[in-house]
């Protein structure tokens, strides 16, 4: 069972399909202490380094899926999964670009409370095997009184190792938050820090710039997009704001900042670098 009191209990784990470089530069924009590892071919794994959940009083589910949706909507390349627990309850939600998160939850002693439509489609956006992944997945989702929750999401983990996530040694999800910061600690995870916006716009350039989409990201189709994401930022920023949720209210910041940057991309290319970039052939 998932032991302790209350929210002191809770912790989490966001698996990003993306090497660590790719990783970085939005994971800094979230302007939260997070640790950064990789986590097998393909795969990074953000470890908090504090504990939101009990600074802002907010559930610990709430807070990483704001997280998650930030991530994945300003990567817009890669999925998010975020791995969270408290003392009642844990499960996962999975955040992809502009779709609907997807999400599953079990009870502490381990009883489904998800549809089996929502983990069909989080096998089908992480491209898992439609067949042998999503009958391994199965389990998970009927009754069993040998798998508390901490169970059912080591079970994902396993499944999941099909894929090639190879979590770093310490790093068990269910574990106190204490716990998992230190085992991502001793494996050598980086902390990532603040270093002012100047420095992340750069950091986030020189990442896409790397991608093979780098040099498609100019253009009119590139402001659409841009503007696609300013325009369902603000909103979210100011209902997260009003409704005093800062996961949701860092995902509307970090949507109103990639959409900003993308209207004005070739200038902030220019600013910084001296130059305008190459454009697609």
């Amino acid at each position: 069972m998932i032991a302790t009191s209350g929210s002191r209990s809770a912790g989490a784990l966001l698996l990003c399909r993306a090497e660590p470089p790719a990783v970085r530069p939005p994971a800094q924009l979230l302007r939260e202490q997070l640790l950064l590892a990789p986590a097998g071919p393909d795969w990074s794994v953000l470890v908090p380094e504090g504990k939101p959940w009990l600074d802002d009083g907010e559930p610990v589910e709430r807070v990483v899926t704001g997280w998650a949706t930030a991530l994945a909507v300003g990567a817009a390349i890669w999925p998010v999964l975020a791995l969270w627990w408290d003392a009642d309850r844990a499960g996962l939600t999975l955040a992809a670009g502009f779709r609907r998160t997807v999400g599953y939850t079990w009870l502490a002693d381990g009883t489904p409370v998800g549809e089996d439509e929502a983990m069909r489609t989080f096998a089908a956006r992480l491209a898992l095997d439609p067949v042998l992944d999503v009958q391994a997945l199965e389990p998970l989702t009927r009754p069993d009184p040998d798998a508390d929750a901490h169970a059912r999401l080591v079970g994902l983990v396993a499944v999941l190792a099909r894929t090639g996530l190879a979590l770093p040694a310490g790093l068990t999800p269910g574990d106190s938050a204490d716990r998992l910061r230190s085992a991502a600690r001793a494996q050598g995870a980086e902390l990532l820090e603040w270093s002012g916006w100047r420095d992340a716009v750069r950091a986030e350039l020189d990442a896409v710039e790397d991608t093979r989409i780098g040099p498609y990201l100019r253009g009119p189709r590139a402001r659409v997009l841009a503007a696609a994401q300013l325009a369902a930022g603000l909103p979210l920023l100011a209902w997260g704001i009003g409704r005093r949720s800062g996961g949701w209210a860092t995902a509307g910041a970090l949507l109103v900042v990639h959409g900003a940057a993308g209207l004005a991309y070739d200038r902030l290319y220019a600013r910084l670098y001296g130059h305008l970039p190459e454009a697609a052939p």
